[in-house]
């Protein structure tokens, strides 16, 4: 099956299942996350954008609080579309790392 006949199928997903689908094509990709790192001592070994010290979770919680992409752009000015796409992938294949990380921070 190519991506083309893929595509309407996708599409037509209720949005659980794009998100069970998400959860199911990161785990295929095993630990490669495409612009997400982990560094021991940095930002507490949270997953953060590669090369920046931005959490995934911060990134997570400021949607949850209904801030939208475009503000995030505009407040983290060294992010690109492209990372916050792969941070929602990311939060969506881990949800609960995300959640405890950010349980973990509201204190």
């Amino acid at each position: 099956m190519t991506l083309q006949k893929l595509e309407p199928e996708l599409l037509a997903l209720t949005p659980n299942e794009k998100v069970q689908a998400i959860q199911i094509l990161a785990r295929s990709l095993g630990n490669s996350w495409r612009g997400i790192e982990k560094i021991p001592g940095v930002c507490g070994g949270d997953a953060c954008i590669s090369g920046t010290r931005i959490p995934v979770w911060v990134l997570v919680n400021a949607r949850d609080l209904g801030i939208s992409e475009a503000q995030l752009l505009k407040d983290y000015p060294t992010l690109s579309a492209t990372d916050l796409a792969n941070a929602w992938v990311y939060a969506a294949a881990y949800t609960e790392e995300i959640a405890t990380a950010i349980w973990e921070n509201e204190e």
